[in-house]
């Protein structure tokens, strides 16, 4: 019977066999990968937190001046141990996911790391998330190319996206976040769904991981956000959100186009010049609210302020949203190393607070957790890592059907703006 067997069916039965054992090689993989990424994010985190938590406890003038020495600590960094590297950490990640030859060598994740740390914990307004999207990157694409061949898959690209999906989600302690982002950033409305597999098992090792060094508490969970279900005016009320947050972000990408351009003039004058305005922004949120909320990612402005005050004006409102946004897009301008995922999210909560302060007051709750899965879902043009990052951040489902109606609103009039360049329209591969 079995020459009678056709050959082509034999040839196939041995590629599909090699596929399956390739297939379980790849998880294992990225499960590893995960792993190691958890562990360094935590490190990571940690040491970003005790710095900052030393320069909140300084006296004024140091925490005042802090976030203007982290710039310059990061541009020496740089400059002699990056050899002359970008700040860029997410944008590189899209780069070497489009680019096979591009290459995220180690000497530049060292520094960028490195000079992360300096700006992230001398309290620069960015997000720890970059460098721990772009250090699993880097660290999965660099398991994969070390190798044997045939056990480096027919995508250069699967560890680096794995690497990517662990790093988000244990910073954020997300593990859909991080897979569903890793897979929908580096495409405009579209996903990366063939690496959809290792990215879910290195989410969920990196998740654990982290969490098994730190605690499974919800990022954005303070004890006080309490939304137990949505009405149908909140649906109305998203819509207005959504469209609100994606005009917002386009003002928001722009500005950071302008700080990222900033950053390629000489090196003192953009020092200078971003230094005295961070300085500046310092004392004036520290006038206007009695906290220094310019500084740092941008959750004390949830756990201090927008969860806790009852009533706050609009106009206090608006001139929080431009100071936020004001310092993040300083601190780039300045070449400081971070992620503008966590300022999305603040300006989205600010947004979102402001809407319910004029359309429905007593649910601010709500309507926070909607400004920032519009504002981010329209500047990064992720609307559904943006609706699962506030599930499982907030530890809070019962809005997601009209944080949906507000990511698609956002979606909808954020047009083809987005906070990075390195995007790409489906098929242009």
């Amino acid at each position: 019977m079995r020459a009678l067997r056709p050959e082509s069916f034999e040839v196939r039965r041995d590629e599909l066999r090699e596929l399956v054992r390739r297939s379980r090689e790849m998880v294992l993989l990225a499960a590893i990968t995960g792993v190691l990424t958890g562990l360094g994010v935590r490190g990571f985190e940690w040491v970003v937190e005790e710095i900052f938590h030393a320069v909140l406890e300084a006296p004024l003038w140091v925490t005042a001046t802090a976030p203007a020495a982290g710039l310059v600590g990061s541009a020496i960094v740089l400059k002699f141990m990056g050899g002359g590297a970008s700040p860029s950490t997410s944008d590189e990640y899209l780069r070497a996911f489009h680019d096979p030859a591009y290459r995220l060598r180690p000497r530049h994740l060292a520094a960028r790391i490195s000079a992360s740390v300096l700006t992230l914990g001398s309290g620069g307004s960015l997000g720890l998330e970059g460098p721990s999207l772009y250090g699993g990157s880097a660290l999965g694409s660099l398991l994969q190319s070390k190798l044997p061949r045939p056990f480096r898959g027919s995508d250069h690209r699967t560890l680096l996206v794995a690497g990517a999906a662990a790093g988000v989600a244990a910073i954020f302690k997300a593990p859909a976040t991080g897979a569903i982002f890793a897979l929908e950033v580096p495409y405009r409305d579209d996903m990366a769904r063939r690496m959809l597999l290792p990215a879910l098992v290195a989410s969920a090792s990196g998740y654990l991981t982290f969490v098994t060094l730190s605690s499974t508490t919800p990022l954005l969970s303070f004890g006080t956000f309490s939304v137990q279900g949505f009405e149908l005016i909140d649906l109305f009320g998203a819509v207005v959100v959504g469209a609100t947050c994606a005009i917002g972000a386009r003002f928001f990408a722009k500005v950071m186009r302008i700080a990222k351009g900033f950053s390629l003039r000489a090196l003192p004058f953009r020092l200078v010049f971003a230094s005295l305005s961070l300085t500046c922004l310092f004392f004036i949120s520290r006038e206007l609210t009695g906290m220094p909320l310019s500084m740092g990612s941008g959750y004390e402005v949830f756990r201090e302020w927008l969860f806790v005050e009852s009533d706050i004006a609009i106009w206090l409102l608006v001139a929080m949203f431009l100071i936020r946004c004001s310092a993040s897009a300083f601190t780039v301008a300045g070449g400081g190393v971070g992620g503008v995922f966590v300022p999305l999210v603040v300006a989205g909560g600010i947004t979102g607070r402001g809407i319910a302060e004029v359309l429905h007051d007593g649910r601010e709750q709500l309507y926070t957790g909607l400004g920032v899965a519009a504002f981010l879902g329209a500047g990064y043009r992720v609307p559904l890592a943006a609706v699962m990052f506030v599930a499982e951040t907030t530890g809070t489902p019962g809005f997601i059907v009209p944080a949906l109606f507000a990511a698609v609103a956002a979606e909808l009039v954020m047009g083809e703006q987005s906070i990075t360049a390195y995007q790409r329209r489906p098929g242009t591969d």
